[in-house]
């Protein structure tokens, strides 16, 4: 028996069933909400079974719903990766490719990928959220972008966590500054500088370095509080203090008139990766950029371990 079915079908498919959401999945489609339903339901007509159960709060899989679920899901992911290995065709693959990255990683790392990709692909825009570490997952989570690039700490159910990279907290000082001459400081010595401490009460660089800074039982006095990583880095050009920040954020350049030195006893680093839905579906375009991403970061990877 040959069935026939247009490929938007799965796809209206499996994007309410990743959101349980008829509306969700019509934002994420840019479809009308009555063409969504359409589309799922001339599926269900044309497979002979119900896929979905609807009610006015909520819409979850029908037995027969989770068993095409990861069949639909390699039959689209096979398609996607089989028409973009044909080079011609994936030269003039168009379209826009979405992806949340906090900003340090924004800055540094991913101007290289989008420019490999873009030589591979050059018809297919890419935008992307530099967003703060919470605003990075809620993005992921209602998806707003395919993936994120991230830090630990989220403890929702519904995402994944690929680690990349370790990030170890620095401190940034001027050239000139009474620290800057040790090759290794320890958290006590910090103790009659002037700190500047970045962020605001409960971001999330900010609340994982004094949660790990508790934990060891290490108290810093801060003289000044400012939002962001560019305001912190300024106050330090300026001399007016020294910054604990993440090592990602401040690469040393020869030249540089700010410096960074390592803080032990204990070091704390946060963890970067890639933070997906669980049961999200990464476009072919997403699936190419992410793994571009990985070969970038395997030599960080080993000169940081």
């Amino acid at each position: 028996m040959s069935i026939n079915f247009e490929l938007l079908d799965l796809r209206a498919f499996l994007a309410v069933y990743e959101f349980g959401s008829f509306h969700k999945a019509a934002e994420l489609l840019n479809l009308s909400q009555p063409a969504l339903s359409r589309r799922v339901q001339a599926l269900e007509q044309r497979l002979r079974v119900p896929l979905l159960e609807r009610s006015t709060r909520h819409v979850a899989p029908t037995a027969a719903g989770r068993r095409l679920e990861p069949i639909a899901r390699r039959l689209l992911d096979e398609l996607d990766s089989s028409i973009l290995s044909i080079s011609d065709l994936g030269e003039h693959q168009s379209g826009q490719l979405a992806i949340a990255s906090i900003f340090s990683t924004a800055i540094h790392f991913l101007p290289q990928v989008i420019r490999r990709f873009n030589q591979r692909y050059p018809l297919i825009r890419i935008r992307v959220h530099d967003l703060s570490p919470q605003e990075g997952l809620e993005s992921v989570i209602h998806g707003q972008v395919e993936f994120g690039i991230n830090m630990t700490g989220s403890t929702e159910t519904d995402l994944s966590f690929t680690p990349l990279l370790d990030d170890p907290y620095v401190l940034a000082c001027r050239r000139d500054h009474p620290l800057a001459d040790k090759k290794v400081l320890k958290w006590r010595v910090l103790a009659g500088h002037a700190l500047i401490r970045i962020g605001r009460p409960n971001s999330g660089n900010r609340a994982f370095l004094e949660a790990a800074l508790a934990r060891a039982n290490v108290r810093l006095e801060w003289q000044y509080e400012v939002n962001n990583l560019t305001t912190s880095l300024g106050l330090v050009e300026t001399g007016l203090g020294a910054s604990v920040v993440p090592r990602l954020s401040t690469p040393n350049r020869r030249g540089d008139l700010v410096v960074t030195r390592p803080i032990r006893s204990p070091e704390v680093v946060r963890t970067i990766g890639i933070v997906e839905r669980r049961r999200g579906r990464l476009s072919a375009p997403a699936k190419i950029f992410r793994d571009m991403l990985i070969e970038q970061w395997t030599p960080r990877l080993k000169a940081v371990g």
